[in-house]
Order: C-alpha cells, then sequence, then structure tokens
C-alpha cells in the first residue's frame, strides 16, 4: 500500500486550480488564434482577437480569465494501492477549494439551496466529485472549472434506439442555433453517446477532457465528431453569437453501451475559457 500525504496533494491542488483559473490551454488559445486568421466576419475576427489578447493579459497579470471562475468538478482515478492521509479526499478537495477561492479572490458562486434560499456559500463550495478506483499505486486527479453560461445551455435526449449519426448531428446543431451567443462561442461540445439517462450527461462532461489530439479507437466516431464541428461552424451563429464561421473549435464524444430501447445524447457546452487541470501523484 503506497501512503500519499494529503499535505502534499493539498500543495500541488492549490497550484493547479490557481494556474487553470488564470491560464488559459495553450491548445485552446492556439486554436482561438488560429480561427482569427481564417474567419470570414471581420466583427467575429476583432473578438477572436480580444479573447487571445485576454488569455494572454490574465496569465501575464495573474488575474482570472472570466469574471465566472466556475464551479469546480473533479474527475478522479484512485489506485487500489493508494492511501490518502490524514484528510479525506473529500475534505481535502472541499478545503483546499475553499481556501484557494477566498486567497486569490476568485468569485464564489455556488448556492446552498438551488430553490428557495439561494444563499451564496461564499467559499465556492460544495464542489463535484467524480471518484473511481483503478489498478495501480497513483493518484489521478482531473478538475474543471465550469462557468454557468455554458453549463446552462446543456441538453440531455433521450432518442429512439433508430436514430442515426444524422439524427444526432440535427439535435446537435440545433441545440447549438438555440443556444446563440449564451454559452460564449467558440465552444469545445463534450458529447456523451449511449449509457443511460445519468452517465450519459457524465460522459458529455468527461469528454471535455479529452486532449486536443486525441485519437478515436473507432474512426466512425472521429468521422461523427469532424463533422458536426464542421455543420455546427456552418451555422453561421459565430463568435459569441454575432456570426461568423468560428462557433465550435472542437467536437469531442464518449460512447458507452446502452439498453436495446434506448439511445441516450448528452451534450455538455464548453464556453472558450477552457479551464481545465490535473494532478497525478
Amino acid at each position: 500500500m503506497r501512503l500519499i500525504s494529503s499535505n502534499l496533494l493539498e500543495k500541488h491542488l492549490r497550484q493547479a486550480l490557481i494556474q487553470a483559473a488564470y491560464t488559459l490551454d495553450p491548445s485552446v488559445h492556439n486554436a482561438l488564434c488560429a480561427a482569427q486568421q481564417v474567419e470570414t466576419n471581420y466583427v467575429a475576427r476583432d473578438m477572436l482577437k480580444a479573447l487571445c489578447d485576454n488569455a494572454l493579459i490574465a496569465s501575464k497579470e495573474h488575474i482570472p480569465l472570466c469574471q465566472d471562475t466556475g464551479s469546480v468538478v473533479f474527475f478522479v482515478e484512485i489506485g487500489k494501492q493508494v492511501s490518502l492521509a490524514p484528510a479525506s479526499l473529500k475534505d481535502l478537495l472541499t478545503d483546499t477549494v475553499a481556501s484557494v477561492w477566498k486567497e486569490a479572490y476568485l468569485r464564489a458562486s455556488i448556492c446552498s439551496d438551488p430553490l428557495f434560499d439561494r444563499q451564496n456559500t461564499l467559499d465556492n463550495t460544495p464542489v463535484i466529485i467524480h471518484s473511481e478506483e483503478v489498478p495501480g499505486d497513483r493518484l489521478i486527479i482531473n478538475f474543471a472549472l465550469k462557468g454557468g453560461g455554458a453549463e446552462n445551455m446543456s441538453v440531455l435526449k433521450m432518442l429512439s434506439p433508430s436514430a442515426t449519426a444524422d439524427d444526432i448531428v440535427e439535435v446537435v446543431v440545433n441545440s447549438v442555433i438555440r443556444a446563440g451567443g449564451n454559452p460564449c462561442p467558440p465552444l469545445i461540445l463534450g458529447l456523451g453517446i449511449g449509457g443511460n439517462f445519468e452517465t450519459s450527461a457524465i460522459m458529455a462532461k468527461k469528454a471535455l477532457f479529452l486532449p486536443w489530439d486525441y485519437r478515436y479507437p473507432d474512426e466512425r466516431y472521429e468521422a461523427l465528431a469532424k463533422r458536426i464541428t464542421a455543420e455546427v461552424n456552418a451555422s453561421g451563429v459565430g463568435v459569441q453569437g454575432m456570426g461568423g464561421i468560428t462557433t465550435v473549435l472542437q467536437t469531442r464524444i464518449i460512447s458507452a453501451p446502452c439498453h436495446i430501447a434506448s439511445l441516450p445524447l448528452a451534450i455538455n457546452f464548453q464556453c472558450h475559457a477552457h479551464r481545465h487541470g490535473r494532478v497525478e501523484i
């Protein structure tokens, strides 16, 4: 059994959270700047330049990429041979986020009750944790700082099992058109296809963590992802909903087996402030 100090983990996690809040993923920054070079709409082109400049300023000045510093979502892989002490994983993740949000002056965005009181918890907790036990003696924490505007546009649809790839493309394109500028495009789209009601949504969120140069084991899903990106960009929604050919930077898909009577489809919208991080010990 490998003992991992929760104090050591907290140190690395604090650094990673602050880095994600201030510094845009280089792959996303490069994609935004590349899109600026080919964008045909002059308003969209100026907006893309502003987004690229904003990312550089945020990183240099150590200020948040966006005023909405997001809810914090963790995907944790815990090796079977790992023991964490003295703090529990849940307490460590919660306490670290609370501390970072206060000390780094990040906006607290979590309500204690969703419907009646809606009082701000003032420290951006509780956090959301998805964990699984895996072989080995490593602890891997992937996390996202997920903004509310993009999250609000997300969709879950239970399709007929006879639905085709054409049907999925139609649902995604129409969902992006309906969302317009609300999710702050250009976007990254995470799709969960298959599973059931709840797992499709988790897969859609998890798809946003796939590497920028991810290669699909099944080339049909890679072709589908590229087709969705192309057709969404042909929709004319554009940067911030103002038109042009840059509505989505990339589409990512995770699929899973499903019931013979079902074909779940979940779409998780991610804005251009793609704030993800990883800690591995």
